[in-house]
């Protein structure tokens, strides 16, 4: 599951967080040495979220947006835990509820 993760957050392409770690970091520390240290993190319950970075990206209209930027291990972690239990709440909702789920569209009457 965290290899899966892992992989979709890297077809992201994403920014480094606060912790400055980027992907060829990663991938220069051994991929499957960090997964298996996180898994092991997750496992004894001392994996805890880090801050999440803050970037400001301009808006057509000239002002500015704030982009809040979560570590890797954040989204990795964050993308597994969507992959479990996403089916899982998705197959409650009924048709009319769309919000928030992908392949999703809202259908007017």
């Amino acid at each position: 599951m965290l290899d899966h993760a892992y992989r979709s957050c890297q077809a992201n392409q994403g920014a480094a967080g606060v912790d400055g770690v980027r992907f060829e970091d990663i991938e220069a520390y051994g991929e499957e040495r960090w997964l298996g240290e996180l898994a092991e993190r997750l496992k004894q319950k001392d994996y805890r979220p880090e801050a999440v970075k803050r970037v400001w990206i301009p808006k057509p209209n000239g002002k500015l947006r704030p982009l809040g930027i979560p570590t890797i291990t954040d989204r990795v972690v964050q993308t597994a835990v969507l992959l479990v239990l996403e089916p899982i709440f998705e197959a409650d909702l009924q048709p009319e509820q769309y919000a928030y789920r992908a392949e999703r569209e809202r259908r007017t009457r």
